[in-house]
């Protein structure tokens, strides 16, 4: 209530000075080649009520009702009726100060205040300059809603990025976890003495995923570094039968990228990937040219397995993360032949 009052009474104040401005303005005006001062000051003050009416006739119904709401036509015809009834208020206003003011003698009016074309153009200057500074604070506070709502829009949007973002990466941690305890279930079994270094490595990826996965952006060092250490425990668990080759060329190892972004290609190559031979071939190569980064990945597939497909939740979720991190920004392409499963990554301007 008392904002209410407070806006109320500043709103009141507001137009009682805009209003005492206007009747300076008329006694100024009607005030040339004329000494009487009387006479000025009352007609200002009988013409004032004709203008307040109008202008806010046309301000608080005219403007609101019909013009923003584009109903052209009944502005324009409404508009020519206020006109005709202000320009009546006008004459009858001329017409009783000649009677009560000069006593219905014509050659004691000032100059001004009988020229009724003259009167008529004071009172609506005053109605054009209310209605355009009305009309610009319209526009300037719907421009700035619409700004506010916007803003609200791409706050939304961006929460609910968000919000995917960490969903995609809670769903890659479990698979990846499940398959990594899968081999060191069966090295346990066995009793192999290769079970404590699995778990270290596993420890060190653990932290990997639980202290640096949370960040937006990793260094592209600590990605290949995990990136090694997941292959190191999948050369534990294939011993002999894998043949693998891995060539990075990266000169700015600091460069960011989300994390977790390159080890489900890795880990759906060892999940998906046949062995040829009794071997199972993966050929990785990172290059990071610039600001691009260039990503490949290829595995040996046998000739009548299952084709590998793009549906596990590893390369699912990864394409997710592209096109929510990289949109138009990147390339990514699977390509298969007789023997070979491969994997193109691109990144531009990571």
């Amino acid at each position: 209530m008392d904002l209410i009052k407070l806006i109320n009474s500043r709103f009141i104040s507001l137009h009682l000075i805009f209003w005492v401005g206007v009747w300076f303005f008329f006694v100024y005006f009607f005030s040339y080649n004329s000494t009487d001062s009387n006479y000025v000051t009352w007609f200002s003050t009988f013409l004032l009520p004709v203008t307040m009416i109008t202008t806010y006739f046309v301000v608080y119904y005219l403007i609101p009702k019909y013009l923003l709401s584009k109903k052209y036509f009944l502005f324009a015809l409404y508009s020519l009726y206020t006109f005709i009834i202000s320009t009546w208020l006008i004459l009858m206003t001329i017409f009783a100060s000649l009677v009560f003011l000069s006593n219905l003698k014509i050659e004691k009016m000032p100059p001004m205040s009988k020229n009724y074309i003259f009167v008529l153009i004071l009172v609506y200057l005053v109605v054009l300059l209310v209605s355009f500074v009305n009309l610009l604070s319209h526009n300037f506070k719907t421009e700035s809603k619409n700004k506010e709502l916007q803003n609200k829009i791409l706050t939304t949007q961006l929460q609910i990025k968000d919000q995917e973002l960490q969903y995609l990466k809670k769903q890659i941690h479990p698979h990846f976890l499940f398959n990594t305890l899968n081999t060191i279930y069966g090295f346990a079994l066995r009793g192999s003495k290769d079970t404590p270094d699995i778990i270290l490595k596993l420890s060190n990826l653990l932290d990997y995923i639980l202290y640096q996965v949370s960040k937006p952006k990793v260094s592209l060092k600590e990605e290949i570094l995990h990136l090694q250490e997941y292959i190191d425990l999948e050369r534990i668990r294939f011993q002999d039968t894998l043949k693998i080759s891995f060539k990075s060329d990266i000169g700015d190892k600091d460069k960011l990228i989300p994390p977790m972004l390159l080890i489900p290609f890795v880990e759906n190559a060892f999940k998906h990937g046949n062995l040829i031979e009794g071997f199972l071939h993966i050929f990785i190569e990172i290059q990071l040219i610039e600001d691009s980064l260039n990503f490949s990945i290829k595995n040996t597939v046998k000739n009548n397995s299952e084709p590998q497909k793009e549906s596990g939740i590893g390369l699912v979720n990864i394409r997710k993360r592209l096109d929510l991190i990289y949109p138009d920004n990147y390339s990514l392409r699977v390509t298969t032949d007789q023997q070979w499963y491969e994997v193109e990554l691109k990144i531009r301007k990571i």
